[in-house]
């Protein structure tokens, strides 16, 4: 990896550092510790070799995924089956990765920029960054992407906007970005992160999007216009939730400062759900998303708040 500019980049790790800092008051005591947590090895962990922070994860083709260095911005790929992961993408100086989607048929990764307000894609095949977008020019935290047949949708944590990026029919992604206004509780900004996950649907037709300060879940028809009104899925809270993954009714929460990921199942029109499992391990230390390959769920350790954390990694844990 050659050697990043220092100063390049200082706007936004400050930015960046603060926004940890202020996840880190919340924190419950058991987490602060640094170092795994006792007991560690039941499960098997990827390391990110030389990452510097972590915060994204992506399914590819087969067995891989791609994680991102939450700070740097640089790109891994590793492979859940053979346990290894490398730097793949060493991305321009400046840039942040936070949540990340693959478009497995155009070969595209999509991953969210963070407070700079910009998302990036970059081409799975050649490594190449092949599209910047602007989504706002407002203070934001472009947090997390979901992919459709036609594009790629982002959250921002501070606003209740979701922003569109198009992908033509030649797998080319477009130059417009569409801005979604939203309606109703998800548009709330009760605190500093807000919308965090997203996951697209019914074919793209409805997006579901993780609500971090109000613990829930609602669901966006993002075809209607320009605004949509946002309705709550019913069920349990879901304190800290932050990247969601939905396989049929399957859907899987991973609740950040509590060191777990809730499974729960969705009701067949999507107005509530009932969480059937919460899964743990003792090498979770403040995951923050997560693939699903089959019956192996990878989450990414963020380590928010762990005085000492020196290494990243991916964790394999059963999904069910």
């Amino acid at each position: 990896m050659r050697c990043k500019n220092v100063d390049s980049g200082k706007a936004l790790r400050r930015a960046a550092v603060g926004l940890v800092a202020l996840a880190a008051l919340f924190v419950p005591a058991p987490a602060a510790s640094a170092g795994p947590p006792p007991g560690g090895g039941r499960d098997k962990v990827i390391e990110l070799p030389g990452a510097s922070s972590a915060e994204g994860i992506a399914e590819g083709k087969g067995t891989t995924f791609f994680a991102g260095d939450l700070f740097k911005g640089d790109i891994f790929r590793g492979d859940i089956r053979r346990g290894t992961a490398r730097l793949y993408i060493d991305v321009p100086d400046g840039r942040m990765a936070v949540g990340m989607k693959v478009d497995v048929e155009n070969d595209l990764l999509f991953v969210a920029g963070g407070p700079n307000g910009q998302a990036y894609v970059y081409d799975t095949d050649t490594r190449k960054s092949v599209a910047t977008y602007q989504l706002t020019a407002d203070p934001a935290f472009i947090n997390d992407v979901a992919v459709t047949d036609d594009g790629a949708w982002f959250t921002n944590s501070m606003k209740g906007e979701l922003y569109f990026v198009p992908v033509d029919r030649h797998g080319k992604p477009g130059d417009e970005v569409r801005t979604l206004t939203l309606t109703g509780p998800a548009a709330e900004t009760p605190a500093d992160f807000n919308l965090n996950g997203i996951a697209a649907v019914r074919g793209g037709r409805t997006l579901i999007l993780a609500h971090s300060a109000n613990g829930a879940l609602y669901t966006v028809e993002p075809g209607s216009g320009d605004t949509a009104d946002s309705a709550k899925i019913r069920g349990a809270s879901l304190p800290y939730v932050d990247g969601i993954v939905v396989k049929g009714n399957t859907l899987w929460a991973v609740q950040n400062m509590l060191n777990q990921v809730s499974r729960v199942r969705l009701d067949s029109r999507l107005d509530s759900f009932e969480v059937r499992d919460v899964i743990t391990s003792p090498d979770f230390q403040i995951p923050t998303t997560a693939a699903v390959f089959g019956d192996t769920l990878a989450a990414v350790n963020a380590k928010f708040g762990i005085a000492g954390a020196s290494k990243y990694e991916v964790v394999l844990v059963d999904a069910r």
